[in-house]
């Protein structure tokens, strides 16, 4: 039985809860492709889900009505300014050369059998968060644990005179019409946390960083609603032996200065083969920046060691239309993933929605970054007043260092509405460290929405997949792809714009074209194909160039199979 952690969400795209979806897996053979100069990709037509159990996203009221604390703190005898990434570091190797101990969350039977709409009826107060007294820029407040969120985490406050604990405390919330005894609840702990500061007013704290379940968090910038999640660590995800989920198991908040714009946390995260040490430097914003300094340690080897993951939704978009009656034209956290694997050579690789599990993968060394991209921004891309999915930020993985060889890994999960998160891509090394030997790697993670990540160059700004009337169809497909950038802004009219076009042996082309596209000053390419096995994928890879000159990212598509 195979794994995945997908988050979910609630009816209309709210936070997430953290139950894994399960489903069984069988396999067959793994092909490799090759995409374009010097890239390679590994598909995996492979791991037919034989059952999936989705959960059910929580509503964007579990978010507003269960976070809170204020908090009353109990002085520990330490040195907090002695206190930094070094001892976290100390702690996972130590845990990493232990056995591994199963959390115990000891919850009461009024709290552990919440229902969904007993856990969104908690209410937070907000007079209660961390910081406010003291009016300091960011403020701190908690989740209540319960529902899915059985586990809890140990905190601490990193200040001037020390290392404070942060014990659990239930008058920070008001339980609405919940009948639970606050005597049971005493030595509770919180579930997680989230960060506020003001980045759309100077008036309002915001919420721009939230910490909840295994070793998920999700950041939001100016202007931004959530959309896709981040996580510290992938084990095993998409292998036939099920995926392992990491957890953060304790935090370190360090308290900030009256006038500080960033915000320092420290993380210990615990599976039953992997530690690690994690620090997070926050710095909210129309780009909120999150600077990511890890060191891991394996107790065992892994199959698949997934690193800087992220996790998004796509149901239906351009290149996919829904596959019912659906007024809005497309549903998506997420449109498409963007890798930069060198200086100049950028690919996008649109997302789908297939109709069983998909998996594949580019071999890079020394990747610069790659992001879960949301390009479409304007609200009749989607027509959803509630759900507002042009407003959910893109999130790139900025590479700091060099991390060698290895592949940038795509999932994608078959799901039937937008209740799921069904997309997962991460970095997976081509080497992993001994058993109780440390990994240390850093990057940065940036949402966005105003100011996204894009290359110098041209850039795929749509995909379309459809053919226009015909009299006679003839079973082929049509892709419609448009380009946009500045280095197809500048071009003369008589510019002689080509495309360089690959096809697997699995597709035939049957035309191909580019034109200029006078409504946005860039070009369109139409490509149309006939899949020669419709139980296998086709995998295309395009680009334009204008003679010697390449003007675009590389377009890099799989047709699911049928």
């Amino acid at each position: 039985m195979g794994t995945f952690n997908f988050h979910s969400h609630g009816a209309r795209g709210g936070p997430r809860c953290d139950e894994p979806g399960r489903f069984g897996l069988s396999s067959r053979d793994i092909a490799a492709t090759h995409g374009g100069p010097g890239l390679t990709w590994i598909s995996a037509r492979v791991r037919r889900p034989a059952a999936v159990t989705p959960l059910v996203r929580t509503g964007r009221a579990a978010l507003r009505g269960v976070l809170a604390l204020g908090v009353t703190l109990a002085l520990f005898v330490s040195d907090a300014s002695a206190f930094g990434f070094d001892d976290v570091v100390a702690k996972a190797s130590k845990l990493a050369g232990a056995a591994y101990q199963k959390p115990s969350s000891g919850l009461p039977k009024s709290v552990k059998g919440l229902t969904y709409d007993q856990y969104r009826d908690i209410r937070f107060r907000p007079e209660r968060a961390l910081w406010r007294n003291a009016k300091l820029p960011f403020e701190i407040m908690f989740f209540h644990p319960g529902w899915y969120y059985e586990e809890p985490v140990v905190l601490h406050e990193l200040w001037a005179e020390g290392v404070r604990d942060i014990p659990f405390d239930s008058d920070s919330f008001d339980y609405g019409r919940n009948k639970i005894d606050r005597e049971e609840l005493q030595r509770l702990g919180y579930a997680g946390f989230r960060v506020h500061f003001p980045v759309n007013t100077a008036t309002y704290k915001d919420e721009v960083l939230v910490f909840l379940g295994a070793s998920y968090f999700r950041g939001l910038g100016r202007g931004q609603r959530f959309g896709l999640s981040a996580r510290a660590l992938a084990v095993d995800t998409a292998e036939n032996s099920g995926e392992e989920f990491p957890r953060f198991v304790e935090f370190w908040i360090e308290r900030p200065a009256p006038t500080a714009k960033e915000l320092t946390i420290y993380a210990l995260l615990d599976s039953p083969r992997a530690a690690g040490a994690y620090r997070f430097v926050l710095r909210p914003g129309v780009t909120t920046v999150l600077d990511v300094d890890a060191k891991l340690f394996l107790r065992k080897n892994v199959a698949k060691l997934g690193l800087a993951p992220l996790t998004s939704m796509f149901l239906f978009g351009a290149n996919q239309r829904s596959g019912r009656e659906d007024y809005r034209p497309r549903v998506h956290d997420s449109e498409g993933l963007s890798i930069q694997a060198t200086e100049k050579n950028w690919i996008w690789r649109p997302l789908v929605n297939p109709k069983r599990l998909l998996v594949t993968s580019f071999a890079i060394t020394n990747p610069r970054g790659f992001g879960l991209m949301q390009r479409a921004r304007g609200f009749s891309d989607f027509e959803d007043l509630e759900a507002r999915y042009e407003l959910r930020p893109s999130a790139w993985v900025e590479v700091k260092g060099h991390w060698g060889p290895g592949r940038i890994e795509l999932v994608q999960l078959p799901v039937p509405d937008e209740t799921n998160d069904n997309i997962v891509a991460y970095w997976v090394p081509d080497w992993q460290p001994r058993p109780k030997d440390a990994l240390p790697y850093s990057y940065r993670v940036l949402w966005q929405k105003d100011r996204e990540v894009r290359p110098p160059i041209g850039w795929v700004r749509e995909t379309r997949r459809g053919r226009g009337y015909v009299k006679s169809p003839d079973g082929s497909i049509e892709f419609h792809v448009d380009f946009e950038g500045p280095t197809l802004s500048r071009l003369p009219a008589a510019a002689n714009v080509d495309v360089a076009l690959t096809v697997d042996s699995n597709g035939e082309v049957l035309e191909r074209r580019v034109v200029r596209n006078e409504a946005t000053g860039g070009f369109r390419l139409n490509v149309r194909i006939r899949r020669v096995d419709g139980n296998k994928p086709v995998e295309l890879w395009a680009l334009l160039n204008n003679g010697n000159e390449v003007l675009t990212e590389a377009w890099s598509y799989i047709l699911p199979p049928e």
